[in-house]
Protein backbone atom coordinates (compact mmCIF):
# COMPACT_ATOMS: atom_id res chain seq x y z
CA UNK A 1 0.00 0.00 0.00
CA UNK A 2 1.57 3.50 -1.06
CA UNK A 3 1.61 6.41 0.44
CA UNK A 4 0.25 9.14 -0.94
CA UNK A 5 2.18 12.17 -1.47
CA UNK A 6 0.29 13.81 -4.43
CA UNK A 7 -3.27 15.73 -3.72
CA UNK A 8 -5.46 16.78 -6.19
CA UNK A 9 -6.22 20.61 -6.85
CA UNK A 10 -9.55 21.43 -7.66
CA UNK A 11 -10.52 24.59 -8.20
CA UNK A 12 -13.90 26.45 -8.09
CA UNK A 13 -16.07 27.26 -10.49
CA UNK A 14 -16.09 31.36 -11.18
CA UNK A 15 -18.45 33.22 -10.01
CA UNK A 16 -21.40 34.04 -11.91
CA UNK A 17 -21.44 37.79 -13.59
CA UNK A 18 -25.11 38.10 -12.29
CA UNK A 19 -23.78 37.44 -8.57
CA UNK A 20 -20.31 39.24 -8.91
CA UNK A 21 -22.44 42.45 -9.79
CA UNK A 22 -24.50 41.94 -6.40
CA UNK A 23 -21.17 41.68 -3.86
CA UNK A 24 -19.30 44.16 -5.92
CA UNK A 25 -18.32 46.24 -3.00
CA UNK A 26 -15.86 43.69 -2.13
CA UNK A 27 -12.44 42.80 -4.27
CA UNK A 28 -12.88 40.34 -6.55
CA UNK A 29 -11.07 37.62 -4.74
CA UNK A 30 -13.18 38.31 -1.81
CA UNK A 31 -16.40 38.02 -4.11
CA UNK A 32 -15.43 34.59 -5.38
CA UNK A 33 -14.55 33.14 -1.95
CA UNK A 34 -17.89 34.42 -0.44
CA UNK A 35 -19.75 32.83 -3.72
CA UNK A 36 -18.01 29.82 -2.78
CA UNK A 37 -19.23 29.35 0.61
CA UNK A 38 -23.00 29.93 -0.75
CA UNK A 39 -23.18 33.38 -0.24
CA UNK A 40 -24.65 35.24 -3.17
CA UNK A 41 -26.04 38.22 -1.70
CA UNK A 42 -24.72 41.87 0.25
CA UNK A 43 -27.01 40.94 3.31
CA UNK A 44 -25.32 37.48 3.65
CA UNK A 45 -22.09 38.46 2.73
CA UNK A 46 -22.34 40.77 5.53
CA UNK A 47 -24.24 39.18 8.27
CA UNK A 48 -21.15 36.43 7.29
CA UNK A 49 -18.24 38.76 7.61
CA UNK A 50 -19.54 40.34 11.11
CA UNK A 51 -20.56 37.34 12.07
CA UNK A 52 -24.42 38.44 12.61
CA UNK A 53 -26.84 35.49 13.72
CA UNK A 54 -29.91 35.11 16.04
CA UNK A 55 -29.19 32.77 18.36
CA UNK A 56 -31.88 29.74 18.21
CA UNK A 57 -34.53 29.33 21.12
CA UNK A 58 -32.67 26.94 22.89
CA UNK A 59 -36.61 25.71 23.96
CA UNK A 60 -36.47 24.18 20.55
CA UNK A 61 -34.52 21.33 21.27
CA UNK A 62 -37.12 18.22 22.33
CA UNK A 63 -36.30 18.15 25.99
CA UNK A 64 -34.79 21.47 26.90
CA UNK A 65 -37.81 22.33 29.03
CA UNK A 66 -38.39 19.46 31.21
CA UNK A 67 -34.26 19.55 31.26
CA UNK A 68 -34.44 23.06 32.48
CA UNK A 69 -37.35 22.50 35.12
CA UNK A 70 -35.73 19.40 36.34
CA UNK A 71 -32.13 21.16 37.66
CA UNK A 72 -33.50 24.20 38.43
CA UNK A 73 -35.46 21.89 41.07
CA UNK A 74 -32.52 20.30 42.18
CA UNK A 75 -31.17 23.74 42.69
CA UNK A 76 -33.72 24.53 44.36
CA UNK A 77 -34.24 21.84 46.93
CA UNK A 78 -29.93 21.84 47.18
CA UNK A 79 -30.00 18.36 45.67
CA UNK A 80 -26.58 16.93 44.27
CA UNK A 81 -26.30 16.61 40.41
CA UNK A 82 -23.49 15.16 38.61
CA UNK A 83 -22.40 16.66 35.39
CA UNK A 84 -21.16 13.20 33.56
CA UNK A 85 -18.90 14.06 30.23
CA UNK A 86 -16.90 12.10 27.75
CA UNK A 87 -13.22 12.18 28.55
CA UNK A 88 -12.02 14.26 24.74
CA UNK A 89 -11.89 18.12 24.57
CA UNK A 90 -15.45 18.63 23.49
CA UNK A 91 -16.98 16.65 26.77
CA UNK A 92 -14.56 18.26 29.32
CA UNK A 93 -15.21 21.81 28.30
CA UNK A 94 -19.39 20.66 28.07
CA UNK A 95 -18.86 19.42 31.98
CA UNK A 96 -16.89 22.29 33.23
CA UNK A 97 -19.16 24.96 31.77
CA UNK A 98 -22.50 23.22 33.41
CA UNK A 99 -20.64 22.77 36.45
CA UNK A 100 -19.78 26.26 36.93
CA UNK A 101 -23.13 27.72 35.33
CA UNK A 102 -25.11 24.74 38.04
CA UNK A 103 -22.76 26.47 40.49
CA UNK A 104 -23.37 29.97 39.92
CA UNK A 105 -27.01 29.59 39.92
CA UNK A 106 -26.66 28.10 43.76
CA UNK A 107 -26.44 24.83 42.74
CA UNK A 108 -25.07 21.74 44.61
CA UNK A 109 -22.85 20.04 41.29
CA UNK A 110 -19.76 17.84 41.02
CA UNK A 111 -17.93 16.44 37.30
CA UNK A 112 -17.58 13.25 36.83
CA UNK A 113 -15.70 12.22 33.58
CA UNK A 114 -14.85 8.36 33.59
CA UNK A 115 -11.18 7.26 33.36
CA UNK A 116 -10.81 5.94 29.24
CA UNK A 117 -9.22 2.47 30.14
CA UNK A 118 -10.93 1.10 33.40
CA UNK A 119 -14.26 1.99 32.24
CA UNK A 120 -14.18 2.91 28.65
CA UNK A 121 -16.35 5.54 26.63
CA UNK A 122 -19.67 7.17 28.35
CA UNK A 123 -22.23 5.78 31.11
CA UNK A 124 -21.01 3.00 33.13
CA UNK A 125 -23.12 1.29 35.79
CA UNK A 126 -20.20 1.17 38.41
CA UNK A 127 -19.52 4.97 38.11
CA UNK A 128 -23.85 5.14 38.29
CA UNK A 129 -23.54 3.26 41.35
CA UNK A 130 -20.54 5.29 42.85
CA UNK A 131 -22.81 8.51 42.29
CA UNK A 132 -25.87 7.22 43.71
CA UNK A 133 -23.52 6.37 46.97
CA UNK A 134 -22.39 9.46 47.24
CA UNK A 135 -25.99 10.91 47.56
CA UNK A 136 -26.37 12.09 43.78
CA UNK A 137 -30.31 12.13 42.51
CA UNK A 138 -29.89 13.64 39.29
CA UNK A 139 -26.73 12.83 36.42
CA UNK A 140 -27.03 14.93 33.54
CA UNK A 141 -24.57 14.05 30.70
CA UNK A 142 -22.73 15.66 28.43
CA UNK A 143 -21.36 14.67 24.89
CA UNK A 144 -22.48 10.96 25.97
CA UNK A 145 -25.25 8.86 26.95
CA UNK A 146 -27.52 9.01 23.61
CA UNK A 147 -26.89 4.65 22.91
CA UNK A 148 -26.78 3.86 26.88
CA UNK A 149 -30.71 2.69 27.69
CA UNK A 150 -29.45 -0.26 30.07
CA UNK A 151 -27.37 2.15 32.04
CA UNK A 152 -30.01 4.37 32.11
CA UNK A 153 -31.94 2.30 33.56
CA UNK A 154 -29.85 1.01 36.09
CA UNK A 155 -29.17 4.86 37.15
CA UNK A 156 -33.54 4.73 37.51
CA UNK A 157 -33.38 1.72 40.04
CA UNK A 158 -30.32 2.90 42.02
CA UNK A 159 -32.86 6.13 42.42
CA UNK A 160 -30.96 8.95 40.13
CA UNK A 161 -32.75 10.43 37.21
CA UNK A 162 -31.07 10.92 34.03
CA UNK A 163 -30.88 14.05 31.59
CA UNK A 164 -29.18 12.85 28.46
CA UNK A 165 -27.25 15.51 26.62
CA UNK A 166 -25.68 14.19 23.55
CA UNK A 167 -24.68 15.40 19.84
CA UNK A 168 -23.91 12.09 18.55
CA UNK A 169 -26.30 9.91 16.21
CA UNK A 170 -29.23 7.57 18.04
CA UNK A 171 -29.20 3.94 17.33
CA UNK A 172 -32.46 1.86 17.81
CA UNK A 173 -34.19 3.13 21.35
CA UNK A 174 -33.44 6.34 22.69
CA UNK A 175 -32.76 5.84 26.32
CA UNK A 176 -35.96 6.34 28.59
CA UNK A 177 -34.27 9.20 30.73
CA UNK A 178 -36.23 11.86 32.63
CA UNK A 179 -35.36 14.01 29.33
CA UNK A 180 -32.87 13.46 26.35
CA UNK A 181 -31.53 16.19 24.62
CA UNK A 182 -30.41 15.35 21.01
CA UNK A 183 -30.66 17.62 18.04
CA UNK A 184 -29.97 14.49 15.76
CA UNK A 185 -32.79 12.33 17.46
CA UNK A 186 -36.38 11.55 15.46
CA UNK A 187 -38.56 14.63 15.39
CA UNK A 188 -36.50 16.68 16.95
CA UNK A 189 -37.60 20.49 15.17
CA UNK A 190 -33.78 22.42 16.11
CA UNK A 191 -32.83 23.69 12.68
CA UNK A 192 -28.73 23.17 13.82
CA UNK A 193 -28.34 19.67 14.44
CA UNK A 194 -24.32 20.31 14.11
CA UNK A 195 -23.80 21.58 17.10
CA UNK A 196 -20.68 20.18 19.58
CA UNK A 197 -21.57 17.88 22.96
CA UNK A 198 -20.33 21.58 24.24
CA UNK A 199 -22.59 23.42 21.88
CA UNK A 200 -25.51 21.85 23.85
CA UNK A 201 -24.55 22.07 27.26
CA UNK A 202 -24.72 26.06 26.34
CA UNK A 203 -28.29 25.95 25.11
CA UNK A 204 -29.20 24.14 28.65
CA UNK A 205 -27.22 27.25 30.30
CA UNK A 206 -28.92 29.23 28.19
CA UNK A 207 -32.39 27.60 29.10
CA UNK A 208 -31.34 27.59 33.04
CA UNK A 209 -30.34 31.31 32.87
CA UNK A 210 -33.68 32.48 31.02
CA UNK A 211 -35.81 30.93 33.65
CA UNK A 212 -33.46 32.44 36.38
CA UNK A 213 -33.04 36.53 35.31
CA UNK A 214 -33.05 37.48 38.60
CA UNK A 215 -29.45 35.79 38.95
CA UNK A 216 -27.90 38.32 36.70
CA UNK A 217 -25.51 35.65 34.90
CA UNK A 218 -24.11 36.78 31.42
CA UNK A 219 -23.65 33.34 30.51
CA UNK A 220 -21.81 34.57 27.33
CA UNK A 221 -18.76 34.77 29.53
CA UNK A 222 -18.36 30.71 29.17
CA UNK A 223 -18.15 31.02 25.03
CA UNK A 224 -14.54 30.57 25.79
CA UNK A 225 -15.45 26.60 26.94
CA UNK A 226 -17.60 26.64 23.63
CA UNK A 227 -14.91 27.41 21.09
CA UNK A 228 -12.50 24.80 22.83
CA UNK A 229 -14.52 22.00 22.55
CA UNK A 230 -16.44 22.88 19.29
CA UNK A 231 -12.86 23.75 17.36
CA UNK A 232 -11.52 20.41 18.86
CA UNK A 233 -14.49 18.07 18.03
CA UNK A 234 -14.46 19.54 13.71
CA UNK A 235 -17.84 19.78 13.90
CA UNK A 236 -19.16 21.89 11.16
CA UNK A 237 -17.89 25.85 11.45
CA UNK A 238 -21.11 27.32 9.47
CA UNK A 239 -23.91 28.95 11.02
CA UNK A 240 -24.44 28.96 14.73
CA UNK A 241 -21.53 27.05 15.71
CA UNK A 242 -19.17 29.26 13.68
CA UNK A 243 -20.67 32.89 15.91
CA UNK A 244 -20.40 30.68 18.81
CA UNK A 245 -16.85 30.44 18.10
CA UNK A 246 -16.28 33.82 17.01
CA UNK A 247 -17.40 34.88 19.80
CA UNK A 248 -15.49 32.37 22.47
CA UNK A 249 -12.36 33.10 20.83
CA UNK A 250 -13.36 37.22 21.40
CA UNK A 251 -13.82 35.88 25.64
CA UNK A 252 -10.42 33.93 25.29
CA UNK A 253 -8.53 37.30 23.74
CA UNK A 254 -10.07 39.97 26.32
CA UNK A 255 -10.59 37.72 29.09
CA UNK A 256 -8.83 33.97 29.78
CA UNK A 257 -9.30 32.29 32.24
CA UNK A 258 -6.46 30.70 34.57
CA UNK A 259 -6.20 27.43 33.05
CA UNK A 260 -6.27 28.91 29.58
CA UNK A 261 -3.10 31.55 30.48
CA UNK A 262 -1.27 28.94 32.23
CA UNK A 263 -2.28 26.20 28.84
CA UNK A 264 -1.10 29.29 26.53
CA UNK A 265 1.93 29.70 28.14
CA UNK A 266 3.21 26.34 28.15
CA UNK A 267 2.30 25.99 24.36
CA UNK A 268 3.53 29.43 22.59
CA UNK A 269 0.48 30.64 22.01
CA UNK A 270 -0.73 34.48 22.09
CA UNK A 271 -3.97 34.32 23.84
CA UNK A 272 -4.53 37.86 22.61
CA UNK A 273 -4.59 36.58 18.75
CA UNK A 274 -5.47 33.09 19.22
CA UNK A 275 -7.65 31.98 16.61
CA UNK A 276 -9.36 28.14 15.77
CA UNK A 277 -6.01 26.72 14.32
CA UNK A 278 -4.41 27.50 17.74
CA UNK A 279 -6.84 25.65 19.59
CA UNK A 280 -6.93 22.95 17.06
CA UNK A 281 -3.09 22.34 16.96
CA UNK A 282 -1.79 23.70 19.72
CA UNK A 283 -4.42 24.13 23.04
CA UNK A 284 -6.78 20.64 22.07
CA UNK A 285 -4.23 18.30 22.13
CA UNK A 286 -2.70 19.36 25.27
CA UNK A 287 -6.54 19.56 27.00
CA UNK A 288 -6.69 15.81 25.52
CA UNK A 289 -3.65 14.38 26.62
CA UNK A 290 -5.03 13.72 29.85
CA UNK A 291 -7.09 11.53 28.75
CA UNK A 292 -5.41 9.85 26.09
CA UNK A 293 -2.47 8.72 29.11
CA UNK A 294 -4.20 8.78 31.99
CA UNK A 295 -7.39 10.54 33.60
CA UNK A 296 -9.24 13.61 31.96
CA UNK A 297 -9.41 14.94 35.39
CA UNK A 298 -5.83 16.77 34.72
CA UNK A 299 -7.67 19.05 32.23
CA UNK A 300 -11.07 19.76 34.05
CA UNK A 301 -9.28 20.45 36.99
CA UNK A 302 -6.75 22.68 34.46
CA UNK A 303 -10.35 24.71 33.17
CA UNK A 304 -11.90 24.96 36.81
CA UNK A 305 -8.86 26.62 38.51
CA UNK A 306 -9.81 29.72 39.90
CA UNK A 307 -5.81 31.26 39.83
CA UNK A 308 -3.24 30.91 38.11
CA UNK A 309 -0.81 29.29 40.64
CA UNK A 310 -3.46 25.98 40.71
CA UNK A 311 -3.60 26.28 36.92
CA UNK A 312 -0.29 25.99 36.11
CA UNK A 313 0.60 22.65 38.06
CA UNK A 314 -1.79 21.20 35.58
CA UNK A 315 -0.52 22.80 32.85
CA UNK A 316 2.69 21.29 33.28
CA UNK A 317 1.19 18.00 33.44
CA UNK A 318 -0.08 18.27 30.55
CA UNK A 319 2.82 19.58 28.49
CA UNK A 320 4.12 16.43 30.04
CA UNK A 321 1.56 14.11 28.82
CA UNK A 322 1.70 15.57 25.61
CA UNK A 323 4.67 15.03 24.71
CA UNK A 324 4.77 11.35 26.22
CA UNK A 325 1.49 11.03 23.97
CA UNK A 326 3.41 12.64 20.86
CA UNK A 327 5.96 9.67 21.15
CA UNK A 328 3.55 7.21 22.00
CA UNK A 329 1.33 7.78 18.88
CA UNK A 330 4.68 8.32 16.71
CA UNK A 331 5.58 4.24 18.01
CA UNK A 332 2.24 2.95 17.40
CA UNK A 333 2.13 5.11 13.76
CA UNK A 334 5.36 2.93 12.45
CA UNK A 335 3.76 -0.20 13.93
CA UNK A 336 0.50 -0.03 12.42
CA UNK A 337 2.11 0.71 8.99
CA UNK A 338 3.94 -2.32 8.84
CA UNK A 339 0.64 -4.00 9.42
CA UNK A 340 -0.79 -2.09 7.21
CA UNK A 341 1.35 -2.81 3.96
CA UNK A 342 1.20 -6.77 4.93
CA UNK A 343 -1.90 -6.28 2.99
CA UNK A 344 -1.40 -3.68 -0.10
CA UNK A 345 -4.84 -4.30 -1.66
CA UNK A 346 -7.02 -3.26 1.22
CA UNK A 347 -9.38 -0.63 0.67
CA UNK A 348 -9.36 -0.25 4.92
CA UNK A 349 -6.29 -0.57 7.42
CA UNK A 350 -6.55 -2.68 10.50
CA UNK A 351 -3.93 -2.67 12.33
CA UNK A 352 -4.42 -4.12 16.33
CA UNK A 353 -2.13 -5.03 19.10
CA UNK A 354 -1.71 -5.69 22.69
CA UNK A 355 0.95 -3.09 22.94
CA UNK A 356 -1.05 -0.44 21.96
CA UNK A 357 -2.16 2.36 23.89
CA UNK A 358 -5.96 2.82 23.47
CA UNK A 359 -5.73 6.62 24.81
CA UNK A 360 -3.96 7.44 21.12
CA UNK A 361 -5.24 4.34 18.78
CA UNK A 362 -7.52 6.96 17.49
CA UNK A 363 -5.08 9.75 16.74
CA UNK A 364 -2.65 7.09 15.27
CA UNK A 365 -5.30 5.85 12.90
CA UNK A 366 -5.82 9.45 11.95
CA UNK A 367 -1.85 9.53 10.72
CA UNK A 368 -3.22 6.17 8.67
CA UNK A 369 -6.09 8.24 6.97
CA UNK A 370 -3.46 11.21 6.52
CA UNK A 371 -0.34 8.84 5.32
CA UNK A 372 -2.72 6.81 2.56
CA UNK A 373 -6.21 7.99 1.92
CA UNK A 374 -7.91 4.86 3.12
CA UNK A 375 -10.36 4.89 6.36
CA UNK A 376 -8.38 3.35 9.49
CA UNK A 377 -8.79 1.30 12.29
CA UNK A 378 -6.56 1.16 14.85
CA UNK A 379 -7.09 -1.05 18.28
CA UNK A 380 -5.85 -2.32 21.46
CA UNK A 381 -6.45 -6.02 21.35
CA UNK A 382 -7.01 -7.15 25.10
CA UNK A 383 -7.75 -10.79 26.36
CA UNK A 384 -10.53 -10.91 25.96
CA UNK A 385 -11.71 -7.96 24.05
CA UNK A 386 -10.30 -5.44 21.45
CA UNK A 387 -10.70 -1.70 21.67
CA UNK A 388 -10.84 0.39 18.58
CA UNK A 389 -10.75 3.75 16.95
CA UNK A 390 -12.06 4.04 13.58
CA UNK A 391 -10.98 7.43 10.89
CA UNK A 392 -12.06 7.67 7.87
CA UNK A 393 -12.45 9.58 4.65
CA UNK A 394 -15.43 11.85 2.97
CA UNK A 395 -15.99 8.63 0.93
CA UNK A 396 -16.96 6.15 3.31
CA UNK A 397 -19.23 7.00 6.50
CA UNK A 398 -17.47 4.63 9.21
CA UNK A 399 -20.26 4.75 11.71
CA UNK A 400 -22.81 3.49 9.07
CA UNK A 401 -19.97 0.66 8.26
CA UNK A 402 -20.20 -0.21 11.94
CA UNK A 403 -24.03 -0.37 12.11
CA UNK A 404 -23.78 -2.70 9.29
CA UNK A 405 -21.82 -4.96 11.56
CA UNK A 406 -23.43 -4.35 14.87
CA UNK A 407 -24.36 -7.94 14.99
CA UNK A 408 -20.40 -8.82 16.10
CA UNK A 409 -20.22 -5.27 18.37
CA UNK A 410 -20.30 -4.92 22.06
CA UNK A 411 -21.03 -1.47 21.33
CA UNK A 412 -20.12 1.12 18.96
CA UNK A 413 -20.65 4.85 18.04
CA UNK A 414 -19.41 8.03 16.69
CA UNK A 415 -19.65 10.26 13.30
CA UNK A 416 -19.42 9.80 9.78
CA UNK A 417 -15.28 10.57 9.86
CA UNK A 418 -14.85 9.15 13.13
CA UNK A 419 -16.22 6.18 15.62
CA UNK A 420 -15.71 4.05 18.27
CA UNK A 421 -15.62 0.16 18.89
CA UNK A 422 -15.87 -3.09 21.59
CA UNK A 423 -15.71 -6.22 19.86
CA UNK A 424 -15.03 -9.63 21.65
CA UNK A 425 -12.05 -11.21 20.12
CA UNK A 426 -13.96 -14.17 19.16
CA UNK A 427 -15.54 -12.09 16.67
CA UNK A 428 -12.75 -10.15 15.85
CA UNK A 429 -11.70 -12.13 12.86
CA UNK A 430 -14.84 -12.03 10.85
CA UNK A 431 -15.67 -8.03 12.24
CA UNK A 432 -12.09 -7.37 10.37
CA UNK A 433 -13.28 -9.25 7.30
CA UNK A 434 -16.36 -7.71 7.15
CA UNK A 435 -15.73 -4.09 7.41
CA UNK A 436 -12.75 -4.46 4.81
CA UNK A 437 -15.72 -5.62 2.40
CA UNK A 438 -18.19 -2.96 3.23
CA UNK A 439 -14.95 -0.66 2.09
CA UNK A 440 -14.12 -2.47 -0.86
CA UNK A 441 -17.97 -2.44 -2.37
CA UNK A 442 -18.31 1.42 -1.53
CA UNK A 443 -14.78 2.31 -2.42
CA UNK A 444 -13.37 0.23 -5.09
CA UNK A 445 -13.98 1.72 -8.36
CA UNK A 446 -13.33 5.58 -6.90
CA UNK A 447 -10.82 7.86 -7.70
CA UNK A 448 -9.10 7.58 -4.00
CA UNK A 449 -6.99 11.03 -3.61
CA UNK A 450 -6.78 13.50 -1.01
CA UNK A 451 -8.56 16.70 -2.30
CA UNK A 452 -7.35 20.49 -1.72
CA UNK A 453 -10.21 22.76 -2.80
CA UNK A 454 -8.93 25.85 -4.17
CA UNK A 455 -10.84 29.45 -3.96
CA UNK A 456 -9.49 31.27 -6.60
CA UNK A 457 -6.31 31.17 -8.97
CA UNK A 458 -4.30 34.57 -7.90
CA UNK A 459 -1.10 36.42 -9.06
CA UNK A 460 1.42 37.19 -6.36
CA UNK A 461 0.94 40.86 -7.27
CA UNK A 462 -2.69 40.99 -6.80
CA UNK A 463 -2.46 39.56 -3.20
CA UNK A 464 -3.08 43.36 -1.95
CA UNK A 465 -3.13 44.14 2.17
CA UNK A 466 -6.78 45.56 1.60
CA UNK A 467 -7.39 41.99 1.24
CA UNK A 468 -6.34 40.97 4.87
CA UNK A 469 -9.37 42.40 7.01
CA UNK A 470 -12.09 40.58 4.88
CA UNK A 471 -10.07 37.47 5.45
CA UNK A 472 -9.63 38.27 9.03
CA UNK A 473 -13.48 38.56 9.58
CA UNK A 474 -14.35 34.85 7.46
CA UNK A 475 -12.45 33.38 10.51
CA UNK A 476 -12.74 31.02 12.48
CA UNK A 477 -12.16 28.42 9.85
CA UNK A 478 -12.74 24.55 10.34
CA UNK A 479 -14.84 22.30 9.03
CA UNK A 480 -17.23 23.11 5.88
CA UNK A 481 -15.85 26.49 6.46
CA UNK A 482 -12.21 26.33 4.96
CA UNK A 483 -9.57 29.17 5.19
CA UNK A 484 -9.50 30.84 2.04
CA UNK A 485 -6.98 28.99 -0.37
CA UNK A 486 -5.26 30.13 -2.86
CA UNK A 487 -2.87 29.04 -6.24
CA UNK A 488 -0.49 30.54 -7.92
CA UNK A 489 1.48 29.74 -10.45
CA UNK A 490 4.75 29.40 -11.92
CA UNK A 491 6.68 31.42 -8.94
CA UNK A 492 10.21 31.73 -9.33
CA UNK A 493 12.06 30.29 -6.20
CA UNK A 494 14.48 32.70 -5.12
CA UNK A 495 15.34 30.51 -1.91
CA UNK A 496 14.43 27.61 -0.32
CA UNK A 497 15.84 25.16 2.74
CA UNK A 498 14.72 23.00 5.34
CA UNK A 499 13.71 24.25 9.33
CA UNK A 500 12.42 22.91 12.29
CA UNK A 501 13.66 20.91 14.72
CA UNK A 502 13.26 17.83 12.86
CA UNK A 503 13.94 19.36 9.40
CA UNK A 504 10.90 19.04 8.48
CA UNK A 505 9.40 22.36 7.50
CA UNK A 506 10.05 23.95 3.97
CA UNK A 507 10.69 27.63 4.02
CA UNK A 508 11.08 29.66 0.80
CA UNK A 509 11.17 33.04 -0.96
CA UNK A 510 9.15 33.12 -3.76
CA UNK A 511 8.53 36.09 -6.55
CA UNK A 512 6.50 36.30 -9.40
CA UNK A 513 8.48 39.23 -10.69
CA UNK A 514 6.72 41.83 -9.34
CA UNK A 515 6.13 41.27 -5.66
CA UNK A 516 8.17 38.86 -3.21
CA UNK A 517 7.02 36.66 -0.43
CA UNK A 518 8.20 35.18 2.37
CA UNK A 519 6.58 31.40 2.37
CA UNK A 520 6.08 28.01 4.85
CA UNK A 521 4.88 24.62 4.44
CA UNK A 522 5.05 22.64 7.48
CA UNK A 523 5.61 19.24 7.21
CA UNK A 524 6.78 19.59 3.51
CA UNK A 525 10.14 19.27 3.45
CA UNK A 526 9.38 16.38 1.24
CA UNK A 527 9.21 18.71 -1.29
CA UNK A 528 12.08 20.07 -1.58
CA UNK A 529 14.76 17.79 -4.02
CA UNK A 530 11.73 18.24 -6.70
CA UNK A 531 11.82 21.84 -6.16
CA UNK A 532 14.12 23.38 -9.27
CA UNK A 533 13.54 27.38 -10.19
CA UNK A 534 9.98 27.59 -10.68
CA UNK A 535 6.69 25.89 -9.00
CA UNK A 536 2.82 26.40 -8.39
CA UNK A 537 1.48 26.67 -4.99
CA UNK A 538 -1.67 26.21 -2.94
CA UNK A 539 -1.52 28.63 0.64
CA UNK A 540 -3.67 30.46 2.19
CA UNK A 541 -2.43 34.23 2.64
CA UNK A 542 -2.12 35.56 6.40
CA UNK A 543 0.02 37.80 8.81
CA UNK A 544 2.91 36.42 10.82
CA UNK A 545 3.92 37.77 13.91
CA UNK A 546 6.85 37.25 15.75
CA UNK A 547 8.54 39.42 18.38
CA UNK A 548 6.05 42.21 17.73
CA UNK A 549 6.85 42.48 13.99
CA UNK A 550 4.35 41.30 11.74
CA UNK A 551 4.92 40.62 7.92
CA UNK A 552 2.40 39.11 5.05
CA UNK A 553 3.34 35.55 4.37
CA UNK A 554 2.20 32.26 2.26
CA UNK A 555 0.94 29.23 3.95
CA UNK A 556 1.69 26.62 1.83
CA UNK A 557 -0.52 23.69 1.99
CA UNK A 558 0.96 22.00 -1.04
CA UNK A 559 3.21 22.70 -4.10
CA UNK A 560 4.74 20.92 -7.32
CA UNK A 561 7.14 22.28 -9.96
CA UNK A 562 5.66 24.24 -12.96
CA UNK A 563 4.68 23.86 -16.02
CA UNK A 564 7.59 25.66 -16.94
CA UNK A 565 10.26 23.31 -15.45
CA UNK A 566 7.92 20.53 -17.43
CA UNK A 567 9.09 22.50 -20.57
CA UNK A 568 5.58 22.84 -21.25
CA UNK A 569 4.02 26.27 -22.17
Amino acid sequence: MEKHQSKKWVVADLIPETVSRSLQIFPVPIQQILYNRHIENLESAQNYLEGKIEFEDPFALLGMKRTVDRISQSISQNESIAIYGDYDVDGVTATALLVEVIQALGGKVRGYIPNRFDEGYGLNNDALDLLAGEGVKLVTTVDCGIRSPIEVEHAQAAGIDVIISDHHHPKGVVPSAFAVICPKQAGDPYPNKDLAGVGLAYKIAEGLNRTQPEKGLNIEKWLDLVALGTVADIVPLTGENRVLVRKGIDVIRKNPRPGLKSLANMAGVTLMRVNSSDIGYMLAPRLNAAGRLESALNALNLLLADSMEIAAGYAVKLEAQNKERQNTTKAIQMSAEILAEADPQAYLIFAANPEFNLGVVGLAASKLVESYYRPAIVAYQGPDFTRGSCRSIPEFHITEALDEVSDLLIRHGGHAMAAGFTVSNNNLENFVKRMKEIARQKLSGLDLQPVIRIDTEIQLRDLKPELLPYLDQMQPSGQDNPEPMFESKNLRVIQKKTVGADSSHLKMVLTDGQITFDAIGFRLAHHLPAIKDHVDIVYNFSKNTFNDRTSLQLMIRDLKPSQKEKGIG
